[in-house]
């Protein structure tokens, strides 16, 4: 009874209503389903061809999804900028190179650059999608609302080879929120909606139709762009690209300058594969295989003795990689992957990035014209640096040689007439780490006497895990250890 005069009483009233306010909030900042996004409603699609006979149908569309979609503006701090007499050379222009020498340059200065993008809110708890080439190296991000409020935001993941970055609201407040569709369902023909903040002009909205998919650009390994004739501008990179339903289907990303009308956008789908490890991680950890592909020609496909130009063809075969320690060669062509069917290069890079690492995969390839299946246990994704070494070009020392001329014994001011010479030494190599340089020959490996590149490369095949080098630089030789791993 006691209890239930102080739960009526005024105090207790007020608890009770800011517990229920507090654990409503909590809900609301939610995803559906323990996503981080949100998704309608199955059943709640609508005929999209149908709505376009409707003269409203945009102005419907715009009214319900523009909240969603924010404009965004960044700073960045040049550091490191020499002021020069700028002003003096456009004055006096025959004077210029007497005020450089006399005063020099003044104390270096750091310079605040600005730039505008857009963005779509994902979650009630402000989650925001938008490009990475859009918040790369910024120091601060403002993003406004389509009713001109303003808040501070921050980058909490990003992926620059699928050119996404996640960046996240600092607030408690509840937001509108974008729902993301499922990309592959689109179609050619389809009519679509951009809504961003082009030219710094704020909140405008676009329309078009869908006029391609799968376009490759050659912007990164998993181009696999929508084109549309919606038109995108500069500050448009980072925007949603919607369907009829209010749906995100793309992220608006590259426009040609030589096109009018052109523009490409990221299908969400690819987006949705790697957003919890940008919320969880701050990157993303993609499956490795490790080789380098193209793609199957009807001529090639002829000569491999495949019907179809379907595939993809080993063109290299990483050092070390998971791919050269499971048996793959050069001239393999990969028919599958864990049992899906690869028609081209994209489409395996696609399906190896989504495997995790240490994941075993089975892979289907056709060689001297016999399917082999072969058992795969994927690798993380090395950096570029650790790539660039695993190359077999670099080879285990992390070098490149060439045959001495007499064009390199000029470049390098080298007096031996025998040897390799070191052309390019790779960062982070085991070479670079002993101090080794370009322009040096090398003259021994191992005490055995170097006399070609295919001497240097028979010796590095025998080599173990220290190698014994004598080397020549300028006019004198010094030997030296060096440690493969």
């Amino acid at each position: 009874m006691l209890i239930l005069k102080k739960l009526f009483s005024r105090r207790g009233l007020i608890i009770a209503l800011w517990c229920v306010f507090f654990l409503s909030s909590l809900n609301c900042c939610g995803s559906d389903e323990g996503k981080l996004w949100g998704e309608k409603p199955a059943g709640e699609d609508v005929e999209l061809q149908s709505k376009v006979f409707d003269p409203k149908t945009f102005v419907k569309l715009s009214e319900e999804i523009k909240p969603a979609v924010v404009n965004l503006s960044m700073v960045k701090t040049l550091k490191n900028h020499p002021r020069r007499f700028r002003n003096f050379s456009r004055r006096w222009g025959p004077f210029d190179e007497f005020f450089e020498r006399f005063f020099g340059e003044l104390p270096h200065k750091e310079l605040k650059q600005r730039s505008l993008g857009s963005g779509f809110i994902i979650s009630k708890d402000g989650y925001i999608l938008t490009n990475f080439h859009v918040v790369e190296d910024v120091d601060e991000i403002e993003v406004t609302l389509s009713d001109k409020e303003k808040f501070r935001a921050n980058v909490i993941g990003t992926d620059r080879k699928l050119d996404i970055a996640l960046i996240k609201i600092d607030s408690w407040k509840s937001f509108p929120i974008a729902p993301l569709a499922d990309s592959n369902k689109l179609q050619v023909g389809e009519w679509v909606m951009a809504i961003g903040n082009p030219f710094g002009l704020g909140h405008t909205v676009t329309v078009g139709i869908v006029s391609a998919k799968g376009r490759v650009l050659g912007t990164g390994p998993y181009d696999d762009y929508i084109q549309t004739d919606a038109s995108i501008n500069p500050g448009n990179s980072g925007g949603p690209l919607f369907n009829l339903n209010g749906e995100v289907i793309g992220i608006n990303t590259v426009i040609i300058s030589e096109g009018q009308g052109i523009g490409f956008a990221i299908p969400i789908n690819l987006v949705k594969d790697v957003l919890e490890d940008l919320r969880d991680k701050g990157k993303v950890e993609r499956g490795w295989l490790g080789v380098m592909i193209q793609k199957v020609t009807p001529e090639l496909a002829k000569s491999f003795g495949l019907d179809e130009d379907k595939g993809a063809l080993v063109a290299e075969v990483v050092l070390g990689s998971p791919a050269e320690k499971a048996g793959v060669r050069r001239g393999d062509i990969i028919l599958s992957f864990d049992g899906d069917e690869v028609d081209d290069p994209s489409e395996l890079s696609h399906l190896a990035a989504k495997a995790k690492p240490g994941e075993k995969v089975e892979l289907v390839v056709l060689r001297d014209k016999e399917r082999k299946v072969l058992q795969i246990e994927m690798a993380l994704y090395p950096k570029d640096e650790e790539l660039l070494l695993a190359r077999k070009d670099f080879g285990r020392l992390g070098i490149k040689v060439q045959a001495l001329t007499a064009t390199l014994k000029e470049k390098f001011g080298i007096s031996a007439n025998e040897g390799v010479v070191i052309t390019e030494v790779g960062p982070k190599s085991p070479a670079e780490k002993a101090g080794i340089e370009e322009g040096e020959v090398i003259l021994e490996i191992n005490r055995r006497q170097i006399k070609s590149v295919k001497d240097y490369e028979a010796a590095m095949e025998k080599a173990e895990d220290t190698v014994l080098l004598l080397l020549h630089k300028g006019t004198s030789t010094h030997f030296i250890a060096v440690k493969l791993k």
